[in-house]
């Protein structure tokens, strides 16, 4: 079993953050209100490899370059930072040749949050 099996990004407008992530990856974020918490789920399928996330608009939660780094697998990490840039994101590290593990590159998301990209090709 995977050490790692839910993961939150921080952000300051959840309809922002929301519209970024679906453009750029392609998915349907699902909404969640918990008391306090507004959020937006990732895609999960139940006992499959990886872990499930969500976008998290709460009092404590800041978006930041800091901190732990959350990476998403992707196809084509050029294709990905391509709609990263065109949707309000920024490339912190561009595609970087990881030898045997594939490749990874890093970005700025809409709310200033640092994240990764992992592609095996």
């Amino acid at each position: 079993m995977n050490p790692v099996n839910w993961f939150e990004i921080p952000v300051s407008d959840l309809r922002r953050a929301k519209e970024f992530y679906e453009k750029v990856f392609g998915y349907e974020l699902s909404s969640h209100d918990m008391g306090s918490w507004k959020m937006a789920w990732f895609p999960m399928k139940k006992d499959e490899a990886g872990s499930a996330g969500t976008l998290m608009q709460s009092e404590g939660y800041t978006p930041s370059k800091k901190g732990t780094l959350v990476y998403f697998t992707v196809q084509d990490i050029d294709k990905t930072l391509d709609k990263i840039k065109k949707n309000g994101g920024k490339v912190l590290m561009p595609k970087k040749d990881i030898g045997e593990h594939g490749f990874i590159a890093h970005f700025e998301d809409c709310e200033g949050n640092k994240v990764a990209l992992h592609s095996v090709k």
